[in-house]
């Protein structure tokens, strides 16, 4: 019997690592590797258009489901497509390996060789470069175990020539999740504690904003415990929305996306103890959110400084659940509880909330996107993952999305990069198969990779998309327009998206008005794939955030 290639093990250990669904664009350097993924038990395989979008749908089934998300380009052109998607992944913390099949280490020339460590560290990830046949089982396995550990996107490249040579070996695998350390909750130093109760007892308007640490910790239970016993309201970072949902407390998300509400109790604050989270400019509206308050960090990895800030007077290294009961326990030893911030009063006023009451004069045949959002969170079941991606509409759903777990919510803007929603919401789609999926998107990032709609269409990937269509570049439109300068230049249009989906074989229609969503939602519910809804909105409606920050109002 001949012995298997390199490829047909590495696809082998691939599997043994858990990998269950793949998400790639083939070509020389990895066709052969994914061909022989296609033949392992159970195997997912997701062939995408773009090699961005195959590195954004792994990331995102990495955040769905707490596994590492697995991708695969081939070498030169393909891999320089995915720096993006890198660099996404390794600011938002996503555990991913990407089988980089690289040039042949014997051509003497090969017209798409680069050398890709630079390139991959640059982005924040991690490389691992397959030289030898005697290591490649070892550096997948090391692959596996740093993407896991250290939560980062990991690139191993793999020549091609190598991956077509026969495996001289036994194959005796000992995947990487048998050399993790066990699960630990890392608990704070007893003094640290101490010093924080003198804080608690002495403020009067305490506030707690819980990040996405806390969320990956499902430290909702103890926080609320520890906010109860101190009298403090409660508020989320950005990517912990959802965290606190139905605590009559909770006033939904700190900073930029904060109510004008929210925003004065953060005024009035006089102690901001954040947990689980970076405390960085949009979370904290660069410190000028609340400036009487002294402020406390609770993290696994505190900072002193982050994004040009000094972060808290007071930093405590620990595990947001373990650090929240330990303070709780503590409050209570030495009574410095109290309900402080706290009345029924303040719940109603919390409950009455809305996050913007400015009146716009609406054009015929399009829609304010706040009421759109409204519609849309009074539609789709509250079981549903949202996915969201990045741009002037982030404002409006954010703030309008409400009742909703932190785990249903996944927002893909840690770059600042738009284009990824739709190759994310495919990628939660594949890892949920429950078809219970939407995507809040704009017009402009749709665009970007638009072609992942026939993706979609060839591996009947279910999920709804609402796509909120200004007819250009929402955020330069209001940024112009508050600069006083023309913003033709960034206005291209609505054009017909609805067609475009039907086009794609993926079934699209058009809202052009208020009260059609119940019905085109039933329609498509009753199908069995994609839906795209191409919402036309007012561009003259600017977020709340917008007018804030670009337009001066207060």
């Amino acid at each position: 019997m001949a012995a298997p290639k390199l490829s047909d093990v590495l696809a082998n250990v691939f599997a043994q690592e858990g990998c269950d669904t793949l998400f790639t664009l083939m070509g020389d350097a990895n066709m052969y590797w994914t061909e022989a993924m296609q033949r392992q038990p159970g195997m997912n395989i997701i062939h995408a258009r773009h090699e961005h979008c195959a590195v954004a749908m792994a990331d995102a089934y990495a955040r769905a489901t707490g596994k590492v998300g697995v991708a695969s380009t081939t070498c030169g052109p393909g891999f320089t497509q995915i720096m993006t998607g890198l660099a996404i992944a390794a600011r938002a913390n996503t555990p991913m390996v990407v089988f980089a099949g690289d040039s042949p280490i014997a051509a003497p020339y090969y017209i798409q060789q680069i050398d890709m460590a630079p390139l991959t560290q640059a982005t924040g990830a991690h490389h691992i470069s397959v030289k030898t046949m005697d290591r490649a089982l070892d550096n997948v396995r090391e692959a596996f175990h740093f993407a896991a550990l250290e939560r980062r996107p990991v690139v191993i490249s793999i020549p091609m020539d190598l991956q077509k040579q026969a495996y001289p070996h036994m194959v005796d695998y000992i995947p990487s999740a048998d050399y993790l350390p066990a699960p630990q909750r890392p608990q704070p130093d007893p003094l640290m504690v101490e010093k924080l109760v003198e804080m608690i007892a002495a403020a009067e308007k305490p506030i707690i904003i819980a990040g996405r640490g806390a969320k990956l910790s499902k430290a909702r239970e103890a926080i609320e415990e520890m906010a109860e016993a101190m009298g403090a309201l409660l508020t989320t970072s950005l990517q912990a929305k959802g965290l606190f949902t139905g605590n009559r407390f909770a006033m939904d998300i700190s900073g930029a996306y904060a109510s004008d509400f929210a925003r004065e109790r953060f005024a009035e604050a006089d102690l901001v103890i954040g947990i689980g989270v970076g405390l960085g400019a949009y979370t904290t509206e660069s410190g000028y959110l609340y400036p009487g308050a002294q402020t406390v960090q609770i993290d696994i990895g505190p900072r002193g400084l982050w994004q040009g800030l000094r972060t808290a007077d007071l930093h405590i290294r620990a595990d947001a659940k373990a650090a929240a009961e330990a303070v709780t326990a503590a409050i209570k030893r030495h009574n410095a509880g109290g309900k402080r911030f706290r009345s029924d009063d303040l719940a109603a006023l919390i409950a009455a909330d809305v996050p913007d009451r400015k009146e716009f004069s609406i054009a015929p045949g399009t829609v304010d996107p706040r009421k759109a959002i409204m519609e849309l969170d009074a539609i789709v079941p509250k079981d549903w993952d949202v996915v969201i991606g990045g741009g002037h509409y982030l404002g409006f759903a954010m703030t309008y999305l409400k009742g909703r777990a932190a785990e249903r919510y996944h927002v893909v803007s840690d770059f600042g990069a738009i284009g990824n929603g739709l190759p994310a919401a495919i990628g939660v789609a594949a890892a949920r198969k429950d078809g219970k999926v939407l995507l809040i998107e704009g017009d402009g990032s749709l665009l970007m990779h638009i072609q992942e709609l026939e993706t979609a269409r060839r591996h009947g990937v279910k999920f709804l998309m609402a796509i909120i269509n200004d007819g250009g570049y929402g955020a330069e439109i209001h940024k112009f327009r508050a600069g006083n300068i023309d913003a033709g230049i960034v206005i291209h249009g609505r054009g017909d998206l609805a067609g475009v989906a039907n086009g794609f074989g993926v079934r699209g229609q058009t809202v052009s008005a208020l009260g059609q969503m119940g019905a085109m939602f039933e329609t498509h519910q009753s199908g069995n794939s994609a839906s795209l809804w191409d919402v036309h909105t007012d561009d003259t409606v600017v977020s709340r955030p917008y007018r804030r920050i670009h337009y001066g109002e207060a």
